[in-house]
Parts: structure tokens; sequence; C-alpha cells
């Protein structure tokens, strides 16, 4: 009995794991963007 739920269990995991190869990964929010200061650097002259 063991043995058949182990193969169940493999075949659930293969299953997920198809089902994410063709449907994509599942859907996860984006995460919120963290602002970063950034120094304007001076325009060359020429």
């Amino acid at each position: 009995m063991d043995y058949i739920e182990k193969v169940l269990e493999k075949l659930k995991e293969w299953a997920r794991k198809l089902v994410g190869t063709l449907l994509g990964p599942e859907s996860q929010p984006e995460p919120e963007l963290i602002p970063i200061p950034v120094n304007n650097p001076r325009r060359r002259s020429r």
C-alpha cells in the first residue's frame, strides 16, 4: 500500500510540473518597486 501512495504522490508531482510548464508559472503579484535615488551625472561638454 505504501508503494501505491508513493507512486500516486510522484504522479501528482509530475502533473503539477506539466501543468506549470504548459500554463506558465502560477500568477504571483508583482513585487512593489522600491525607488532608488540616482545622482544625475553632469553632461560632458565638447
